[in-house]
C-alpha cells in the first residue's frame, strides 16, 4: 500500500486546462470526420452569422454548430424539426466541458420524429371538427374581466397587464401555472377548466371570484421542445370544450402550436393578445363622439329636408282667408236680414221693469208694516218691563199668600191646604221662570229679525245708497244716465260721484233698497197694569 500511495503521489498533475485540450485532441483524432443523422432542435441564428443548434433522436442528443463560413454552403436552411445528415467532427468546448459536432455539411433526411407525429394528431384533429372556423367564438367587445393563465414569475405578465391598463379599464384575473415541461399541459388543461366552471352572474352566480368573459394562454417563445406542451392532444380537446373565448398567444408569430388551430384566436405575440383582448377607450369615446357628432349632422338634414318639403307643399295650398272670405260674407249678408235684439227684447225688458216696480212697492209695504209691528213687541217685551210684571206678580203672589194664611188661621179645617201652600208657591215660581226664559227666546229671535230687517245694515257690510238728483234711492242701473250726479251715502259720511259710461239697457233683476222711506219712530209703550196676566 505504501509504495502504490508514493508511485501516485509521484504522478504528473494535469491543470484542467492540459486535461481538456487533450480531451479535445483525442476527439478530434479519433472523431476527425462523422457522418450524424438525426433531428434538429434549439436552432438558433446567431447575429455574428453562426448557427447553433441541437441534433436529437428518440433517446439522446449532441450540440452542434455551423461557423460563419460554412452556413452558405449548406443545402439547406436548417429549421426546427427537420431530420438531416450532416458530416463533421466532435470536438470539444473547454470552457464548458461539452462536447460538440462542428458541421461541414448538411442534407435533408425527411421530416422529424416529433413533427410527423405532430402532424398525425392535427389531421386526426381537423377531422372531427375541432378546426373548423363556425365553431370558434367571437370575442367580446368591452370585456368586464379578462382571465390569463400563465407563469406568474416571467416577463409575460408584465406584457399582458401594463397594455391592458393602458387600453381598457377591466379586472384581470391571472391563474398562474407552469408553462414548460411534463406538467405544463396538465396545469394548463385544469386552469382551462377552472375557469369555465365559474357560475356566470346572470345565473346566479354571486361568488367572489367573478367568471372571465375571455381567455389568454401566454407563453414567451422558446424551442420546439420548450413549447411542446401545447402540442398536447388533451389541452387541444380542454379548449374546444370550453364555452369561454380564448386567444392562444404562444411563443413567437413563427411558433405554431397545436392550441393555436383550436383557440378562437390566435396572437402572434402576448402583447398582441392584450391588444385582441381589449378595446381602446380613448377609441371608443372619440368613436362615440363622432357618432353623435354624424347622428346631429343627419338630423339636421332630415328635419331640413322635410321643413323644405312642406314649405313647397303649404306653397300650392290656398291660403286660410280665401278659404273663409265667402263663408264670412254669406254671414254678414244673413246677420243684415235679422232682426236687432233689443228690438226683440224691449217688450219684455218694460214689462220686467214695471212688474219690478209693484213688488218693490209691496216688498216696501209689507216692510213698513213688519217693522211697526216689530217694534211694538220689541217695547212690551223689554227687559224692564218684563222685570216689572215679574215683580207685580211676585207681590201679588205674597199677597195670596198672606191671605190664605189668615184664612187658615180663621178656618182650623183649611190646615191641609195650607200645609200644600208652599208647593204650590215654588210650581208657581218655576212656572213664571220658564215663562220668562220662553218671553225672553222670543225678544231674542225678534231682536234678529229686526237687524236683519234693519236698512241701515248693509251700510255696515260695506255697501252704499245711491241717490239721485232728486233725492230717490237708484234701485238700477238704466235709471242712471252718463254725466249724471249721484250721492253715495255710506256708513259713515255721504260722497258726491258722477256717473261714466252709457247707461247699460242689459235687464238686471230687481233690487230692494235698503232705505225706502223714513221709518217712524216706535211709540211709548203704555205703562204696565197693576193687573196683568201673567200667563
Amino acid at each position: 500500500m505504501t509504495d502504490t500511495a508514493v508511485i501516485d503521489s509521484n504522478a504528473q498533475a494535469y491543470s484542467v486546462s492540459e486535461l481538456a485540450f487533450a480531451l479535445k485532441r483525442t476527439l478530434e483524432t479519433s472523431y476527425g470526420f462523422v457522418r450524424l443523422r438525426g433531428e434538429l432542435s434549439k436552432v438558433t441564428h446567431h447575429g455574428n452569422g453562426h448557427v447553433y443548434l441541437t441534433i436529437k433522436d428518440d433517446k439522446s442528443a449532441i450540440d452542434g454548430v455551423v461557423w460563419k463560413g460554412n452556413v452558405r454552403g449548406l443545402g439547406i436552411r436548417p429549421e426546427h424539426g427537420l431530420e438531416v445528415i450532416v458530416t463533421g467532427k466532435i470536438t470539444t468546448y473547454p470552457a464548458g466541458s461539452r462536447y460538440q459536432i462542428v458541421i461541414e455539411t448538411m442534407e435533408a433526411a425527411g421530416v422529424g420524429a416529433l413533427l410527423a407525429q405532430l402532424e398525425r394528431l392535427k389531421a386526426k384533429l381537423a377531422a372531427e371538427g375541432l378546426f373548423a372556423p363556425d365553431r370558434k367564438r367571437p370575442l367580446p367587445s368591452m370585456p368586464a374581466v379578462v382571465g390569463v393563465i400563465t407563469s406568474p414569475t416571467g416577463a409575460v405578465i408584465r406584457d399582458i397587464l401594463h397594455r391592458i391598463r393602458d387600453r381598457w379599464p377591466c379586472q384581470v384575473l391571472v391563474w398562474p401555472c407552469v408553462v414548460q415541461g411534463d406538467a405544463a399541459a396538465g396545469q394548463v388543461s385544469a386552469a382551462i377548466r377552472g375557469f369555465n366552471a365559474i357560475t356566470p352572474s346572470h345565473e346566479g352566480g354571486g361568488g367572489p371570484v367573478p367568471r372571465p368573459d375571455i381567455l389568454i394562454v401566454a407563453r414567451g417563445g422558446g424551442s420546439v421542445e420548450d413549447l411542446w406542451a401545447f402540442n398536447d392532444e388533451g389541452l387541444a380537446r380542454t379548449v374546444a370544450e370550453g364555452t369561454i373565448p380564448l386567444i392562444s398567444a404562444v411563443g413567437h408569430e413563427t411558433d405554431t402550436t397545436l392550441i393555436d388551430f383550436v383557440s378562437d384566436r390566435r396572437a402572434p405575440t402576448p402583447t398582441a393578445a392584450a391588444e385582441m383582448a381589449t378595446p381602446v377607450l380613448a377609441e371608443l369615446r372619440a368613436l362615440v363622439s363622432d357618432y353623435d357628432r354624424r347622428l346631429n349632422n343627419c338630423g339636421g338634414r332630415a328635419v331640413e329636408e322635410r321643413r323644405t318639403r312642406l314649405i313647397s307643399a303649404a306653397r300650392g295650398l290656398p291660403r286660410p282667408a280665401d278659404l273663409l272670405a265667402l263663408a264670412q260674407q254669406r254671414l254678414d249678408l244673413a246677420v243684415r236680414g235679422l232682426p236687432r235684439l233689443d228690438d226683440l227684447t224691449a217688450p219684455a225688458d218694460r214689462r220686467f221693469k214695471a212688474v219690478g216696480a209693484r213688488l218693490d212697492a209691496a216688498l216696501q209695504r209689507n216692510t213698513d208694516i213688519h217693522a211697526r209691528d216689530l217694534l211694538k213687541v220689541t217695547a212690551r217685551l223689554s227687559p224692564d218691563t218684563l222685570h216689572r210684571q215679574r215683580n207685580d206678580a211676585g207681590r201679588r203672589v205674597g199677597d195670596i199668600g198672606k191671605r190664605l194664611e189668615l184664612a187658615a188661621r180663621r178656618a182650623p179645617e183649611r190646615i191641609g191646604q195650607h200645609a200644600r201652600l208652599p208647593a204650590l208657591q215654588d210650581r208657581m215660581n218655576a212656572c213664571a221662570h220658564r215663562r220668562l226664559e220662553r218671553e225672553g227666546d222670543r225678544l231674542a229671535s225678534l231682536d234678529k229679525l229686526r237687524q236683519s230687517l234693519n236698512p241701515t245694515r248693509p251700510l255696515e257690510l260695506g255697501f252704499a245708497l245711491v241717490h239721485k238728483a232728486d233725492g230717490g234711492i237708484a234701485r238700477s242701473a238704466s235709471e242712471l244716465a252718463s254725466g249724471e250726479r249721484v250721492r253715495l251715502q255710506f256708513k259713515q259720511g255721504e260722497r258726491e260721484a258722477v256717473i261714466d259710461g252709457e247707461s247699460s239697457a242689459a235687464v238686471s233683476p230687481p233690487t230692494i233698497p235698503a232705505i225706502a222711506r223714513p221709518i217712524p219712530k216706535p211709540k211709548a209703550p203704555p205703562p204696565p197694569s197693576s193687573q196683568g196676566n201673567l200667563f
